[in-house]
């Protein structure tokens, strides 16, 4: 039956993949921005189009399975998931206004075990019975993997294109990887929608389960997808320039050759996690590519003052929004 609290949920949910694109614009748009290949504006619809271009590619939807079960179904109900929702868009607004490139997956999957444990105490169970440790560990390992794995590869693209570019005129090279770095953020943006999309995929469907309008391990309703591409798209739109300063500026000065390193080593880390159905932050696997490339020059490239601040927010990131969802869901439950 569809309720008042089941639209408010899909409404929410569709709103928080609305911020996530605007959060997360940044990740896509900032070196090719910064390197003055794009303007804002072109930079930002190139970014939306391969946003929702992936849901014409993606069909198994392997990381929105993940997410549903991150807590377990008979901890889930409508009022656990809006009060995680309510969390997520919060600390995402809250780090957007400071400026401060924090992971909107990470965000999303705090609130909702947060909010899952506070339902598990009010029902007199263990906290952590509503967690399934085997996901959430999962993705807490990938909070340090995923940069790593991105500077990694960005490092080896960087070292392999200024080998292979080593002979060329200057003018002629940056001529022809600002082209270039059209194709590697539409990459890094089509990667972006295929993992940030299905994040909320997962919040929807299990929403729909708890409200009893599909079965357990039913196939997801086909609006789902639809409306979930489309918002986290026209939040793209909205742009992140806040975030986009600090990514493409303030953690290492970026060339069109760097931009297409690091844009192509994010992309490539996203479509490998995605197959794998993980649900990691683009914003840490972009930060990671930018370091990686940065290290190329020098360490001393790298400033790592900001970049330890960045780190410390997603350190803090999933732990806030559990307290967040926790103390919301104490205020709704009963609604």
């Amino acid at each position: 039956m569809v309720t008042t609290l089941l639209v408010a949920v899909v409404v929410l949910a569709l709103l928080f993949d609305y911020t996530n694109g605007f959060h997360d614009a940044a990740n896509s748009i900032a070196t090719i921005v910064s390197t003055k290949v794009l303007t804002p504006f072109q930079a930002v619809l190139l970014a939306a189009v391969f946003n929702f271009a992936a849901y014409f590619f993606i069909k198994d939807h392997k990381v929105a399975n993940t997410v549903a079960k991150t807590v377990h179904e008979n901890f889930i109900t409508l009022h656990v998931v809006l009060a995680g929702l309510i969390a997520a868009i919060s600390w995402n607004l809250i780090t957007w206004w400071f400026g401060i490139p924090s992971s909107s997956s990470h965000t999303l999957i705090g609130g909702f075990a947060g909010a899952g444990i506070t339902n598990a105490l009010f029902l007199g169970k263990h906290a952590f019975e509503a967690i399934n440790s085997h996901y959430v560990l999962t993705i807490i390992a990938y909070i340090v993997l995923a940069p790593f794995i991105g500077l990694f590869i960005a490092y080896m693209v960087t070292i392999l294109i200024l080998h292979i570019c080593k002979r060329a005129k200057p003018a002629t090279a940056e001529r022809w990887f600002k082209r270039l770095q059209l194709l590697s953020a539409a990459a890094l943006s089509f990667a972006h929608g295929t993992n940030d999309a299905q994040k909320v995929m997962g919040i929807l469907y299990v929403s729909l389960i708890a409200a009893k309008i599909i079965g357990s391990g039913a196939e997801m309703p086909d609006w789902i997808p639809l409306a979930c591409y489309s918002a986290i798209a026209l939040g793209t739109m909205s742009g992140g320039w806040k975030i986009v300063k600090t990514m493409g500026s303030k953690i290492t000065k970026i060339t069109p050759l760097e931009g297409v390193a690091a844009e192509s080593a994010g992309a490539i880390t996203l479509f490998i996690t995605e197959h794998f159905a993980i649900p990691v932050s683009t914003t840490h696997t972009i930060t990671g590519s930018i370091i990686g490339v940065g290290l190329t020059k020098r360490v001393s490239a790298v400033r790592w003052g900001v970049t330890i601040n960045l780190v410390w927010a997603w350190i803090i990131t999933i732990p806030i929004s559990a307290v967040i969802a926790g103390l919301v869901f104490c205020l709704v439950r009963h609604i």
